[in-house]
Order: C-alpha cells, then structure tokens, then sequence
C-alpha cells in the first residue's frame, strides 16, 4: 500500500495547482448538493412543524375533503362525539388563517393565526411566559421565527390586519408567551384562543350572536398513544363524516408538501450525478494524458494492483479534499443568513449528503481505472508493431 500511497501523492504534489482546482469543482458541487438538501429541510419543516410538534395522536378531519385542512370544517358537535369514544383521553379544536402582523419599524410580517382552545390538544407550550388564560382573552403566543423577526417580548403589544367586508380591520394583541418554532404553511405563527381567532380571521366581520365554533380539524390525545391505528378506525366508525390520521399522514397532506419534497429530491439527484459524471470525466482525462507514464510502471513491473490502488488513492484523496472545503465553506456561509431564510442543515441530512459525495469520487473513477489497468505496456510506449 506504500507505493500506491507515494505514487498518487508525488503526482498530485507535481501538479498540484490542477488537483486543486478539479478539488474546488467538487467543493462547488458539494456546497450545490449540502444547499438543495438543507432547503428542503428548512421548506419542509415550515410546512410540518406545527401539525409534526403538536401534542396529540390523532388529527381528524371532515371526510371526504383529501386531508386539505383548509377544505375542512367540523362543528362543536363532532368535538363533543370524538371525546366520548373510549380511549380518547381530550381533544381540542384547531383553526387557521393568514393575517399580516404590523411591528413598530412599519415593515410587514405575514403569519399564520392558529386558534385553539386554551389548555387543550393544540395549545402550544409557553418556553417563556404564560399559557392562554382563557378563550376570550386577546393574549396571544408567538412562535421562535416571529419572536427573531420582530424582537417583541413578553407584555408587547402587536397590531395585525386583516380584511374583513372588503375594509381593512386592526386589532390589538397581547404578548402573553413564546414558544418554539411552530410555522404554518412556511409562515411565522401566532397562537390565540378560538374567539380571538374568530374576532380577527378574514372574510365577513365576526358575528356577536355566533355561538356554534367551527374548527379546520381536531387534534385527539389517547389514553394510549401505541394504540392509535386501532383508534383511528375507531373514530371514524363510531363519529359520522370524520377522517382520523396520525401526524405524519397530516402533515403529508399539507398543499403543495409532497410535491415540493420530490422535487427538490429530484434536484439533489441530478446533482450527485452531475458529480458522479464530472468526476469520472476528469479522472479519464488524467488516465488518458498519463498511458505512456503507466505503460512504463508496466514495463518495469508494476503490477495491475499497484496501478489500480495509486489511481484508487488520488481519486479519494482529491475527493476527500473538495468534500471537506466545499462541507466547511457551506457551513460557514449558512451562520451569515438571515432567519427569513428556509434552509436548516440537519446534521443527519448533512451527514447523508456527505457520504453520497464521498462515494461518487470512487465509483464516477471507476472507468478511469479500469482504463489504466487496460493499458498494454508496449502499446503505450510506442513500440508494438
């Protein structure tokens, strides 16, 4: 293993400015490759990380509406009828909208306004601050992403516009807490109770004698959480009109989620084979350039093994080089962005994408090396006749 080592090495030292810049190419790649995989991470993550983080089992929704939360509506009714099936330990009723938060700079926030009922599945919990005190009072919970966007704290006072009647409406909010990051639909949230929501949603102003709640879906809690496959068919036999999942299934759903991830999935594909075939196209160049210098390793004895490990060992090592510039710069770079930006490098997402970039260097040189170990000794050397 020593002559193949001190081999590959003499010759990427002589043309070291060449290995270096081919090493470069494979940091571009790999910056191309960490980037696309922490996007669709930080894509995906904003429009899972409330339904994925929410503290309960079960999501139910009304049949027949393809699990679309927005298509879904369930009254008061269905709540009651869902917490009297056995197993069920409590169950609240969630809704959505989309307002837009004014801070003091005037620069506007769009966020998703997430009404719940205080104390119940969906409620968020306060990391700092308090919980909802009850459902008519006008605090509000802001998740991690608004709390960075806007520097409110605990006690601040925040105005969010809506449309309602055609007219532009303002209303004030408390700050009562901050929770952790729970986007919707790739939006900063807010937290607020049921009445709240209703006071503030857009459409039609809100209506004083309204006494019936309708939610977008219901969060469940079971008495025995292992048990929720049973208890969803359960559900849906014993409550009428209703489709119970678990989260994953929810969060699935969500418009434009699983479309998104496949085709950032595709994109990360056509980036490692566009490595795969970079890489194999220069290391064959460098076979190509080098037959009379292996024809005379030959010549003097070298056997096919010494040949394929030195022409094994610069392919890793020149890969190595460019995966670990190009992994370093990328992380470097990500400490510079701004939280607006949706790109979050998890480390197991980083660790995949690593070792795929560190396996195409071998296998996009494999032709390379199989060249070289093709190579006939006279032939390379001009002297067949």
């Amino acid at each position: 293993m020593k002559i193949p080592v001190m081999l590959s090495f003499k010759e990427m030292w002589r043309n070291r400015g060449r290995f270096l810049l081919f090493s470069l190419v494979i940091a571009l790649i790999t910056l191309l490759v960490l980037f696309i995989a922490a996007l669709a991470d930080g894509l995906g993550n904003g429009n899972r990380e409330y339904i994925q983080k929410l503290n309960g089992d079960l999501v139910v929704f009304k049949s027949n509406v393809d699990l679309s939360i927005g298509a879904s509506q369930l009254d008061r009714a269905k709540l009651t009828e869902v917490k009297r099936v056995s197993g069920v330990k409590d169950a609240g009723q969630v809704n959505f909208t989309s307002v837009v938060l004014l801070p003091d700079d005037s620069t506007k926030l769009n966020v998703a306004v997430i009404g719940v009922e205080p104390g119940k599945p969906g409620e968020p919990p306060a990391l700092q601050g308090s919980q909802l005190e009850s459902k008519t009072s006008r605090g509000a919970i802001l998740d991690r992403n608004v709390a960075l966007r806007t520097d409110y704290q605990i006690g601040d006072e925040i105005t969010v516009k809506t449309i309602q009647d055609t007219k532009e409406q303002l209303y004030k909010l408390k700050v009562v807490g901050i929770t952790d990051g729970r986007q919707y639909s790739i939006q900063p949230s807010i937290i607020v109770s049921q009445d709240t929501f209703n006071l503030v949603k857009p459409g039609l102003l809100p209506n004083p004698n309204q006494t019936d709640l309708i939610s977008n879906i219901i969060v469940v809690q079971l008495n025995d959480p292992t048990q929720w496959k049973q208890m969803a068919a359960t559900l849906q036999n014993k409550v009428a009109d209703i489709t119970a999942v678990d989260k994953v299934t929810a969060y699935k759903n969500t418009p434009g989620y699983s479309a998104q991830q496949s085709t950032l999935s595709t994109q990360n594909f056509f980036s490692l084979l566009i490595g795969l075939l970079v890489i194999g196209g220069f290391f064959q160049i460098q076979t190509l350039q080098k037959v009379p210098q292996i024809g005379m390793l030959k010549a003097i004895g070298a056997p096919n093994i010494t040949i394929a490990l030195a022409a094994l060992t610069q392919i890793v090592m020149v890969t190595i080089l460019g995966v670990a510039i190009g992994t370093g710069f990328t992380l470097l770079l990500s400490l510079s962005f701004p939280p607006t930006i949706p790109i979050i490098f998890t480390p197991s997402a980083v660790v995949v994408s690593v070792v795929l970039l560190l396996l195409i260097g071998p296998v996009g040189g494999f032709v390379s090396v199989r060249y070289a170990l093709r190579v006939e000794p006279l032939t390379a050397l001009g002297l067949s006749s």
